[in-house]
C-alpha cells in the first residue's frame, strides 16, 4: 500500500492487512484490518506516531522511505501492543538516535516486550505539550482504552486527533476516509462491542473531554479515518449510554430439539407481544455479530440442554462472553432442559453474577416441554413485555 497524504507534511504509512481472519487468536476479522502508523515532516526529520504489526515490517519501512525523511527522530508510541509497537525496536536499530515518546507504563511494557533500554525512551505527562519542528503535540491519557497505558495525541494546529484503538474499526478498505457510513458504522460498532465495551463506563469521561477540542480529523490505529468526527462521537455516546433497546437476543443450543422448542415458542410470544427477538444458534454464530447484540440489547436469554449436569460448552462460552464484555443489559434470564439431573443453573449464574441485571425466573424442563411448560414460557414473555413496556 502507498502513502497516502493527511496535510502537507503528515503522511498515513500504514498497511492494510486484506486476508487476515483472526485477532490474537480470538476476534474474527471478517474484513480483515488496517494498521495505521503516521509521519510528521520536518524539513528531512520525521517523527512517528505508532507503527504496524511485525508481520508487515517491510511494506511498513518502504512507506518511510517513499516519504524521503534522511531519519525518524521520534516516535510517539500510543499502546504496546505489537499491531502498534511490534516495529518500535526495528526503527531505533535502523536510527539509533531515535527515541520512544511515551508515558511511564507505557515505556514498562515496551520495556518487557520489546527488551528495550531506559534510554531508548522520552518520557512524558498527561496534558505535556511536545515540540517537534512547527508542530505541538498534546497528550491526553485515556486509561484503559483498552490496556491502562493507552494515551492520545491531539495537533492543535492541525485539529488532528491520534486515537490510537480508540474510535476505531477492524476494516480492510483502500479508502483512507470513512465515506461509507453504514458500512464503517457496523465495523466501528463490532470493534467497540468486541474489544471497548467493557471500559464503558470510563469513555463518557474521555468524550466529554474531547467535546472541549475542536476536531477536524480523528486518525484512529485500525480503520478509516474520519473527517466528520461527529459520526463516530455520536456512535460512541450512544454505545456507552445506559439506554437499551426493546429487544431480546436468545443465544441458544439444543442437542436434541427440546431446548430448541422452547427458544421458538418464547420468541413466537416474545413477537406477539411486539418485542423484538434474535436467536443466536452458538454452533453457527459469528461469535462478534453476538457481541454486537449485546451493544443494546435490555433482555439476554441464555438457553441450553444439560450436558452431564452443567450447561452445554458453548453456551457456557456465550455466558462467559457476556461476563467480560459487561454490556448494559438490564435483565437476563435461563431456559433449558435436562434428562435425569442438572446444575446448569447455578453454573451460568455463576458467570453472569458480576452483570448489574435484574434476573428473570429460570425455566427448566424435563426432557420435552409439556403444556404447562409453555405456559410458563408464556409467563416468561409477560415478564419480559411488563419490563420492556418503558423502551418502546
Amino acid at each position: 500500500m502507498t502513502v497516502r497524504k493527511i496535510t502537507d507534511e503528515i503522511y498515513w504509512i500504514g498497511s492494510i492487512d486484506w486476508d487476515r481472519r483472526l485477532f490474537d487468536e480470538l476476534i474474527a476479522l471478517p474484513d480483515g484490518t488496517s494498521y495505521n502508523s503516521f509521519l510528521i515532516k520536518s524539513k528531512n526529520e520525521g517523527l512517528l506516531i505508532d507503527t504496524v504489526d511485525p508481520a508487515k515490517k517491510e511494506e511498513f519501512f518502504q512507506n518511510i522511505e517513499e516519504t524521503k525523511v534522511e531519519k525518524i527522530s521520534y516516535i510517539i508510541a500510543h499502546h504496546a501492543e505489537q499491531d502498534h509497537a511490534g516495529c518500535i525496536k526495528d526503527v531505533l536499530q535502523k536510527y539509533p538516535e531515535c527515541r520512544v515518546v511515551t508515558n511511564k507504563k507505557c515505556k514498562n511494557l515496551l520495556i518487557d516486550e520489546l527488551h528495550l533500554e531506559e534510554q531508548n525512551f522520552f518520557e512524558i505527562e498527561d496534558g505535556q505539550i511536545f515540540q517537534f519542528g512547527n508542530k505541538r503535540f498534546q497528550f491526553i491519557f485515556a486509561p484503559w482504552v483498552h490496556w491502562p497505558e493507552t494515551f492520545l495525541t491531539y495537533l492543535p494546529e492541525e485539529r488532528i486527533l491520534f486515537t490510537c484503538d480508540f474510535l476505531g474499526s477492524h476494516l480492510a478498505t483502500s479508502r483512507l476516509w470513512s465515506e461509507d457510513n453504514a458500512n464503517i458504522y457496523h465495523a466501528a460498532k463490532r470493534y467497540y462491542a468486541e474489544i471497548m465495551m467493557p471500559f464503558r463506563h470510563l469513555f463518557n469521561g474521555y468524550l466529554g473531554k474531547l467535546q472541549n477540542i475542536p476536531i477536524e480529523i480523528i486518525a484512529p490505529s485500525h480503520g478509516p479515518l474520519y473527517k466528520k468526527p461527529d459520526f463516530i462521537l455520536n456512535a460512541y455516546k450512544d454505545w456507552v449510554s445506559d439506554k437499551v433497546s426493546n429487544e431480546v437476543i436468545i443465544p441458544y443450543i439444543s442437542m436434541h430439539g427440546s431446548t430448541e422448542k422452547m427458544v421458538y415458542y418464547l420468541m413466537d410470544q416474545l413477537i406477539n407481544r411486539d418485542i423484538n427477538v434474535t436467536p443466536y444458534h452458538l454452533i453457527y454464530t459469528d461469535i462478534g455479530k453476538l457481541a454486537i447484540s449485546l451493544v443494546d440489547a435490555a433482555t439476554i436469554i441464555l438457553a441450553s440442554p444439560t450436558v452431564l449436569t452443567g450447561p452445554h460448552p458453548q453456551v457456557v462460552y456465550a455466558a462467559y462472553l457476556c461476563k467480560i464484555l459487561k454490556p448494559k443489559a438490564k435483565y437476563a434470564g435461563i431456559i433449558g432442559s435436562f434428562g435425569w439431573g442438572s446444575k446448569m443453573e447455578e453454573d451460568i449464574l455463576q458467570l453472569l453474577k458480576n452483570l448489574k441485571v435484574e434476573l428473570l425466573p429460570t425455566i427448566m424442563v424435563k426432557s420435552n416441554p409439556r403444556e404447562e411448560d409453555f405456559a410458563k414460557l408464556s409467563q416468561l414473555a409477560d415478564i419480559i413485555a411488563k419490563n420492556h413496556s418503558s423502551l418502546k
